[in-house]
């Protein structure tokens, strides 16, 4: 007979659940936890989801996401702007109100706190918005690093529905359900209207896709995010709408070449091995992280992400083991999986620099297995120029 247990029992963390959670058990989706949210990873091709139909209608038609467990981190105050260029890599000084630009949050060693995008609201109000597994530590790391600015910090991550509307005909869509001119919104441009006649609403032209799209800020109460929903699916359905879950938003941003953090981008991972250099703006004032970019830079890198392409069969898996020709470990997977639209098995992986010119041959090891693959240009897909 064991002993009692003297030790106090822990409670594991309650799940999170998004306005909209009802909604998607009621449709019948796949729900799984995500950074310790229950979201659905894929819909029943009743309503005609599975992850590759919903990658299909993203990058043919139009999908709709709920992407509600992202954060939101509002600025605003005389010294906005400054504290924002104090805390991210890109050069918000060039945001006209009403713009938006991709950055990142980083440590004072140059890699990541997290990935975000910063819009410029208006003279001195800016949203930042964050990923879902980063949240807390994300709102503390800039309540913490603003402190000495006269501007004020709000955690507004539970104050939105945020819902994606994601696909070449997303602005068909979008545009029977608002009385904005969605024809005069640029790609990372947002403004306000009246959506599903609820007034200043935030529409952001912005997504996680690497398809144009918009993305919608309405109030987080359980009915009134149901009703936009519903009334979203409904004037998407003579554009073949199709709900979509985690699942695809994966496989679309890999095709794309878009970060997730923990992944191509974490606390280990500095920007130029990122390969993010062009969004980090090193000609600005001082940054946290600046520094020890500038030393990682002349030291020169060690290791790099590149893209893959498997040429034996077999699904790079993340965090899969990457080999040289004599299969020789040289790197890992940090995300892989098949391309629906593309109709091939793709891969991001941090290899050596020597190993990332376009063409260079190398394995991934697959059940003890070197299977071939070899570095291929990225982004894997690159969304049509209309």
């Amino acid at each position: 007979m064991s002993p009692v247990d003297s030790t106090p029992a822990t409670t594991a963390p309650a799940v999170r659940k998004t306005a909209l959670n009802a909604v998607h058990r009621q449709m019948g989706a796949k729900m799984v936890d995500f950074n310790g949210w229950d979201m659905p990873v894929e819909y029943p091709a009743s309503v005609g989801g599975g992850i590759i139909n919903e990658h299909m209608a993203v990058r043919t038609g139009v999908g709709i996401f709920d992407v509600s467990h992202m954060g939101d981190i509002f600025l605003a105050g005389s010294q906005a702007l400054a504290a924002v260029q104090h805390i991210s890599m890109n050069d918000a000084s060039r945001l006209a109100i009403g713009q938006a630009q991709y950055s990142a949050l980083l440590y004072p060693q140059g890699t990541f706190v997290d990935d975000v995008i910063v819009h410029r609201l208006g003279e001195d109000e800016y949203l930042l918005v964050i990923n879902a597994g980063t949240r807390e530590k994300d709102f503390n790391w800039v309540r913490d690093n603003t402190r000495e600015f006269d501007c004020s910090v709000e955690n507004l991550s539970d104050d939105f529905t945020q819902i994606a509307i994601q696909g070449p005909k997303g602005v068909n869509v979008l545009q029977k359900l608002t009385d904005a001119d969605l024809s005069a919104v640029k790609f990372y441009w947002v403004i306000h209207g009246s959506v599903c006649g609820l007034k200043n609403i935030l529409i952001a032209r912005t997504g996680y896709t690497a398809e144009d799209g918009f993305e919608i800020y309405v109030p987080s109460d359980e009915t009134t995010s149901a009703r936009v929903w519903n009334e979203i699916l409904s004037a998407g359905k003579e554009f073949s709408l199709v709900p979509c879950g985690l699942g695809a938003r994966n496989t679309l941003r890999l095709e794309g070449k878009l970060p997730l953090y923990g992944h191509e981008i974490s606390d280990t991972i500095n920007v130029w091995e990122a390969g993010l250099d062009r969004f980090c703006k090193m000609e600005k004032s001082e940054f946290i992280g600046r520094a020890a970019l500038e030393r990682a830079k002349a030291a020169g890198l060690k290791r790099t992400l590149v893209g893959l392409e498997m040429i034996g069969r077999g699904i790079a898996r993340d965090d899969y083991k990457v080999q040289d020709g004599n299969g020789r470990e040289i790197g890992y997977v940090a995300s892989g999986s098949p391309a629906p639209f593309l109709k091939k098995n793709v891969a991001l992986a941090y290899v050596p620099p020597e190993f990332a010119a376009v063409g260079t041959a190398v394995r991934v090891e697959i059940r003890g297995q070197g299977v071939e693959a070899q570095v291929v240009p990225t982004p894997f897909y690159k969304r049509p120029k209309k």
